[in-house]
């Protein structure tokens, strides 16, 4: 019998919202520079971690006041729209639409994970798992923040500059594709396992006795 991948699942998920604000508290600690930011290159003209700061400052002694300070008194630069800032001209608004987005992505989510066909599927799981990290992942910025912190900056030198983004943006693409995949996958085991249509088969015609 077929175990349960429910443990991936949330396992994928955990792990995956774990890098994600990790890697931006450490890069924005690191680069801070006074409230000045900056970035580390991986590869040249390649690959960089950017970390930019505004220069609005944090407005008080709130419940948000140490998770907003981590680096210090001046805030990072956050993206209020969707994955790679698509429609963050919108500013506050953007964020509070695609907060809520979130949420209920996250809802459907957990409420599918207790469905039992989807505990039986390891693919389906996997996927689902990648999407709620990323989910959980920008969620967290969208009200910690009122915004979106991205410090991955992949380019190639002057001819190509791709949006900045996240390990949270990471995890909703490979989460996406997988959940693409295996949806054809699936569709395709199901088309295979049709029987083919076999051909009519006529009666034979039975002559009748001549009359004596």
């Amino acid at each position: 019998m077929t175990g349960s991948y429910r443990s991936l699942l949330w396992g994928l998920a955990f792990l995956g919202l774990l890098l994600d604000q990790t890697t931006k508290y450490v890069v924005f600690h690191w680069q801070y520079n006074e409230g000045q930011g900056g970035q580390y290159t991986v590869v040249p003209g390649v690959f960089e971690l950017l970390a930019q700061f505004d220069a609005r400052r944090d407005p008080g002694p709130t419940w948000l006041h140490p998770l907003r300070t981590v680096s210090g008194d001046t805030l990072p630069r956050v993206n209020h729209g969707a994955l790679f800032g698509m429609d963050g001209g919108m500013g506050m608004s953007a964020n509070a639409v695609f907060a809520v987005i979130s949420l209920l992505a996250a809802a459907a989510i957990i409420y599918w994970s207790t469905q039992a066909s989807l505990a039986r599927d390891w693919s389906l799981c996997a996927a689902l798992g990648l999407i709620l990290a990323g989910t959980l992942g920008n969620l967290y910025d969208r009200i910690v923040f009122d915004g979106v912190r991205d410090f991955i900056h992949w380019h190639w030198f002057d001819k190509f500059d791709w949006p900045v983004f996240n390990i949270a943006d990471c995890c909703l693409v490979v989460g996406a594709g997988l959940l693409l995949t295996q949806a054809f996958w699936h569709r395709s085991a199901v088309h295979e396992k049709q029987p083919l249509a076999t051909p009519a088969v006529e009666e034979p015609v039975v002559a009748e006795a001549k009359s004596a």
